[in-house]
């Protein structure tokens, strides 16, 4: 009887912890896998229930394009080798579609660009081939996941990019993946290629920095709002926002957990990157704020927002990673550089 109270009671422990770590977040967790056995249980319990931060493609050492793969798990900072991309590819558009990572253009080893798309689905064994986009081959794009019901079609909303017209793009295009038809959508206020995008909370898709034929690098901002009832189609308008600071190409962004679009890196004269990060607070006052800026200065890396924290891997000449903490308001360097010889640049990535 006893011992079955001190099961009980151990096990109970544990849940307790799990449930600290959720409310902690990532760096919070981490923490506490060093407090005890029982926080340490639960704090793994906490990470085991997050996805992996994955990174695909893109240019190691060398700069040939690549079809590795790789996901890091919270839980262990370990990077485990996942399948491989049927094709091998860099500045390739890359999100997460309803627990399926897609890959979408790019360029490859022949030095065309493409207009194949890949995905895997969580727990296959290998990336299968979709239909290839119906529109323009592209590389540089950006790639937003399009929210859909249960059971409805998977969609990529697909923007800006570089085609083989050799010039930034502002075309937007809502692609189904079941059957690689890009339908048009309203056009980026500006044309721009490698670029930070993400949507919000809200629902509304913001684009910020990257590459324009007329004016080199670029700190314009725009946003893409909704239609009232949530559907993609020509409602959706696009409005100009403030500025950021500074130009930046090459930059990434992400959404932080209060809703703010932080937009991180990046280079403002094709050289040398950024250290800096910014946040944009959009709807009311909309405006920017400096966010600490990074331990390694970055552009072309991996990025990517979860639980209250934000990863970053890799970069020309890079292969760190590091994680921003949303309590502490600060970078950390983490314990765990992408497992190439000198860097990984020009990537896609996502959780899973």
């Amino acid at each position: 009887m006893r011992e079955n109270w001190a099961v009980d009671r151990a096990t109970s422990l544990s849940e307790v912890w799990a449930n600290v770590a959720g409310h902690l977040g990532v760096v919070g967790a981490w923490r506490l896998m060093l407090v005890c056995r029982a926080s340490c249980a639960g704090a793994k319990e906490f990470l085991g229930t997050l996805p992996g931060f994955v990174v695909c493609g893109g240019c190691p050492g060398g700069g040939r394009e690549t079809s590795d793969v790789r996901r890091l798990d919270l839980a262990t900072l370990r990077w485990e080798a996942m399948p491989s991309l049927l094709t091998r590819r860099a500045v390739l558009a890359c999100c997460v579609v309803r627990g399926a990572l897609v890959v979408l253009g790019g360029a490859t080893p022949s030095g065309g660009f493409t207009s194949s798309v890949e995905i895997l689905s969580e727990g296959e064994g290998a990336f299968k081939e979709l239909p290839p986009l119906s529109c323009d081959d592209m590389t540089d794009a950006a790639a937003v996941a399009v929210e859909a019901s249960e059971g409805a079609a998977r969609q990529v909303l697909m923007l800006g990019g570089y085609t083989e017209n050799l010039a930034p793009v502002s075309t937007v295009h809502l692609v189904d993946l079941a059957t690689g038809v890009c339908t048009p959508q309203p056009n980026l206020r500006r044309a721009r290629d490698t670029f930070a995008a993400a949507r919000l909370p809200n629902g509304s898709v913001v684009c910020a920095g990257g590459s324009a034929a007329d004016v080199w690098i670029l700190s314009s901002v725009e946003v893409l709002e909704p239609a009232a009832q949530g559907t993609l189609d020509a409602a959706w308008t696009w409005r100009e926002s403030p500025a950021m600071s500074v130009r930046r190409y090459g930059c990434r962004g992400c959404v932080l957990s209060d809703g703010r679009f932080a937009v991180l890196g990046g280079t403002s004269d094709y050289s040398q990157p950024l250290l800096s990060c910014e946040t944009l607070t959009v709807g009311d006052g909309e405006h920017w704020e400096a966010m600490p800026p990074m331990r390694d200065a970055r552009m072309f890396f991996a990025c990517a927002a979860v639980a209250g924290c934000v990863i970053v891997a890799g970069g020309r000449g890079l292969k760190s990673a590091e994680v921003f903490d949303e309590v502490l308001n600060r970078w950390l360097r983490l314990p765990c550089d992408i497992p190439f010889v000198d860097q990984l640049y020009t990537m896609g990535s996502g959780m899973l």
